[in-house]
């Protein structure tokens, strides 16, 4: 009894066109034209996909760049709440610093009417020399943390009225794309359904390829009809009368020498 044979298949190379695959196109369980009508039946799904995503433009990215900016402005908000409690925690020291200076001012003056000599005296007025300055810089420091804080204060307003601008521009955005998600989401759904049920019949290499030429295409059109009578339906080139007859025939995959594209029958539309 003679062993079947396996057939070994080669890794997919993402930089596979149709023109390499052209050969083993007919090698399917689809016949030729089956697997064309496939092909083009896939290519129309994912131009009406593409109609529907371009009615939405450019809101889906606007929309996620407003909410990261409203994220990083309330995170800016954050950290200046942050920068004032360091202040007020600032200013609660020196308060404290000056407390305790009056204390030893205080002391020491006191101290000055009992002393002995000249050099006790000279001593305790240095310390209180000393009380003084350290007092005039945390009275200094109370007055700099406090301006500093009603400065802090001012660009957390900015930030809120900006926030606030952005909150409403982002809530009128979204409600834009809403509508338009909804009025075309029964018919993407169908058009998704269409796309998955052609390409489980498409084999993995050709849709390899035929992902990838639609990503390299402005208008993303990998499979076109023949335009006009003789013209490629991407590219416009002219086709050579003999590829329009193996095209009409149906028996084999036909690709625009000038674009790469497969071309198939105007029947097929």
């Amino acid at each position: 009894m003679a062993k079947k044979t396996k057939k070994i298949e080669t890794p997919i190379d993402q930089r596979e066109t149709f023109v390499s695959i052209q050969k083993s196109f007919a090698d399917s369980d689809l016949s030729v034209e089956e697997k064309l009508k496939t092909l083009y039946a896939l290519q129309q799904a994912d131009t009406e996909i593409d109609k529907i995503l371009q009615l939405r433009g450019e809101l889906p990215l606007e929309v996620e760049a407003l909410e990261n900016e409203i994220a990083d402005l309330k995170a800016k908000s954050a950290g200046v709440a942050e920068q004032i409690e360091g202040l007020n925690a600032k200013i609660s020291e020196a308060k404290h610093n000056i407390v305790e200076c009056e204390a030893q001012l205080e002391k020491y003056r006191s101290q000055l009417d009992n002393v002995s000599n000249s050099r006790e005296y000279d001593s305790l007025n240095k310390e209180i020399e000393n009380q003084d300055l350290l007092k005039a810089i945390a009275e200094k420091n109370i007055d700099e943390a406090k301006k500093a804080i009603l400065a802090k204060k001012a660009d957390m307003e900015a930030i809120k009225e900006k926030v606030e601008v952005r909150t409403g521009d982002l809530k009128a955005k979204t409600t834009e794309l809403s509508t338009i998600v909804e009025s075309t989401a029964a018919e993407e759904e169908r058009l998704r359904a269409k796309r998955e049920a052609c390409a489980e019949k498409i084999d993995a290499r050709t849709m390899s390829a035929y992902d990838r030429i639609r990503k390299s295409c402005n208008n993303h059109l990998a499979v076109v009809s023949v335009f006009n009578g003789d013209s490629c339906g991407g590219c416009f080139n002219s086709i050579p009368p003999q590829r329009l007859i193996d095209i009409a025939s149906n028996k084999k995959m036909i690709i625009c020498e000038y674009c790469g594209r497969i071309l198939v029958n105007p029947d097929f539309d």
